[in-house]
Formats: C-alpha cells, sequence, structure tokens
C-alpha cells in the first residue's frame, strides 16, 4: 500500500520542522558564544588603566635655607628619629677670596729675529707673572716701595694660581676696572699660551686662550648626620630650625643645668620645579593615551562587528520562528485531512 500525498507532505513538513529547529539551536548557540566575546571585550575596556597627566606638585620640590654669618646652608635631608629629633645634612656654602676664570680672549704672537717669541692681549704685552716688575706699563708708574709691595702679591698670586690650576708659569697684564677707577691683574696660563697655535699671516691665536682674575668663589662643603629639631607653620612648612651642638661620638653637649647646647636659624623655603622631569612626564602621557585611545578603538569596533553579527542572527532567528509557525499551522492541517 503506497503512501498517500497527505502523509508524503506532513513527513516533509515534520522534516522541515526538524530542520529550522535545529538551525534555530546552532544560531542560539552563535548568539552565546557573540555575547561571550563581547562580554570580554566590555570587561578588558573597564580593566584598562587610563593614562593620568602629571601634576606639576609632583615635580615641584621645596628647599630650605639657613644662614650663619657669611655662610648659605642648604638642606639636603631631615630624616625623623623616634625620639622625635631629626638627622640633618646640609651643604654649607661660603665665600672665598681666590682667583677665577674671566672668560676668553684671541692671543697674538710676534716672534723676533733672534727667535724670541712676545704674547699680546690687544695691545697689552704679557709678562711673566712675578717677574720683571719695572717693565709693566702700570707698575713702572708706581713707586718703588708700591712695586716692590705689588711684587710681593703677585707672587701670592702665582701661588693660588699654580695651586689651583696646577701650571707652573703664568703671564699677567693690568687692565683698567672702569668699577673700581683702578687697575687689575688678568692672568693667562704660559703653558696654554705657548702651546697654542697661530696664524702664520697675522699671528693670532687660532683658538680662544682662558684668561683668570682675582676675584670671589663658591665653595661647598656637605654636613652630615648633625642632630637638630624642627618648627613647623600653620602648613606644615618648617620655618626654624635648632642644630645642637655634639661631642665627637654624637651626643648632644648640656650646659650645667642640663640643658642642650646649640644654635637655632631661621630657615626660608623656596619652590623650584623639574621642569625637565616634568615635561619628561608629559610627554610619557600624550604617548601613553595615544595608546590608550587606539586600544579603545580597537575594542570597540570589534563590539561593533560582534553586535552587527548577532543582529543579523537575531533577524534570522526571527524568520525561522515565523517559518516555524507556518509550518505547524500547515501541519496541523494535513493531520485533519489526514486524520
Amino acid at each position: 500500500m503506497g503512501m498517500s500525498a497527505s502523509q508524503a507532505r506532513f513527513l516533509s513538513l515534520t522534516a522541515r520542522k526538524t530542520n529550522v529547529e535545529y538551525e534555530g539551536q546552532q544560531i542560539n548557540q552563535q548568539r552565546t558564544t557573540l555575547s561571550n566575546e563581547s562580554s570580554s571585550y566590555y570587561s578588558r575596556l573597564t580593566n584598562m588603566d587610563v593614562p593620568t597627566p602629571p601634576s606639576s606638585s609632583d615635580y615641584t620640590k621645596i628647599s630650605y635655607t639657613f644662614t650663619d654669618g657669611s655662610e648659605t646652608n642648604t638642606i639636603n635631608s631631615l630624616i625623623a628619629t623616634k625620639d622625635g629629633s631629626y638627622i640633618l645634612n646640609y651643604t654649607r656654602e661660603t665665600l672665598e677670596e681666590s682667583v677665577v676664570s674671566n672668560g676668553s680672549v684671541m692671543v697674538t704672537r710676534q716672534i723676533a729675529d733672534d727667535g724670541s717669541k712676545t704674547y699680546y692681549v690687544g695691545a697689552s704685552k704679557l709678562r711673566t707673572l712675578g717677574q720683571d716688575v719695572t717693565d709693566d706699563p702700570y707698575l713702572k708708574t708706581l713707586s718703588d716701595s708700591d712695586r716692590a709691595d705689588a711684587l710681593v702679591v703677585e707672587n701670592q698670586y702665582l701661588a693660588m694660581l699654580q695651586d689651583k690650576y696646577k701650571d707652573k708659569e703664568w703671564f699677567v697684564k693690568y687692565q683698567y676696572n672702569s668699577t673700581t677707577k683702578g687697575y687689575s691683574p688678568v692672568f693667562y696660563s704660559a703653558q696654554q699660551v705657548e702651546n697654542a697655535d697661530y696664524s702664520e699671516k697675522t699671528g693670532a691665536s687660532l683658538s680662544s686662550i682662558k684668561s683668570y682674575a682675582y676675584g670671589q668663589s663658591t665653595e661647598s662643603v656637605e654636613v652630615r648626620n648633625q642632630k637638630a629639631r624642627v618648627e613647623q607653620d600653620s602648613t606644615g612648612r618648617y620655618k626654624s630650625i635648632y642644630i645642637y651642638q655634639t661631642d665627637s661620638e654624637g651626643n648632644i653637649q648640656t650646659d650645667d643645668d642640663g640643658n642642650p647646647l646649640g644654635y637655632e636659624y631661621s630657615l626660608d623655603a623656596s619652590t623650584a620645579s623639574d621642569d625637565a622631569a616634568y615635561n619628561d612626564a608629559m610627554n610619557k602621557y600624550h604617548y601613553d593615551k595615544s595608546l590608550y585611545e587606539q586600544e579603545v578603538q580597537a575594542i570597540n569596533s570589534k563590539i561593533q562587528i560582534i553586535q552587527q553579527q548577532d543582529k543579523d542572527l537575531e533577524l534570522r532567528l526571527k524568520q525561522l520562528d515565523t517559518e516555524e509557525n507556518a509550518i505547524s499551522t500547515e501541519m496541523e492541517a494535513v493531520k485533519k485531512s489526514y486524520f
């Protein structure tokens, strides 16, 4: 007995419904996978560290100084101890009379027929320091006693130059100082002058020669491990420091009544910014921000693709639901006619 047309139609509809249901299951699985991927990307977004610009206050340092007579002292560190005192390290700067750099000049060399060499700065002839004072354009205008005193001073200058710069012989010329209304010596290393390269045509030095003058230089000495206490103002800044007198073993000295001995100084506060470090930090921030924005854009693009894929699957799922409903309706009609 053969299968009727109704039976064949019913079996065909059953197979179609099974396929539609299976495809719907597959789509739901795909949407679940897409949802998990989307959640993963959102999690990455929320867990990303957002770059923050550097704060200028983090690159600003407060420096404290105090004076002791002619000395200027800069605090390097204050380390708190359990007893409420501090371990103080500071740099002491003093101005000392010394020979100091005085810029550079061009020197001219003249060679006599006998091969002897004479050196000039401008129109002034250089003289060996400490010698031939009677031949000096300025010193020869002085009295004999003043020239003798000048020679003593020149030898003091020579000793200072030799000690500080290690060159043995030096040249000198006296230069008018419009500020002091007098003449001041300017010094040149004989070794540097004599060993310089000179133009054969003009006799001028091919490079500048350093000059030196008598003046003041800053000498720095670091003082470490002093015991001190500090007083702060209402803003938390230090306003004064008391430095204890200690013995050779670091113990605080006291007077006859047991009171600690020491000296109190007012503190001057100044603010200095490390612009180079701040600019480096700002450049790094802009670089990190650019990378962050690129990563966020890449993740958002992937999320948009997933959302579009999910919409396409959702649309297909609705189509399958419509198709399944139509198949079910037709199957009911076939069943009624068949049974």
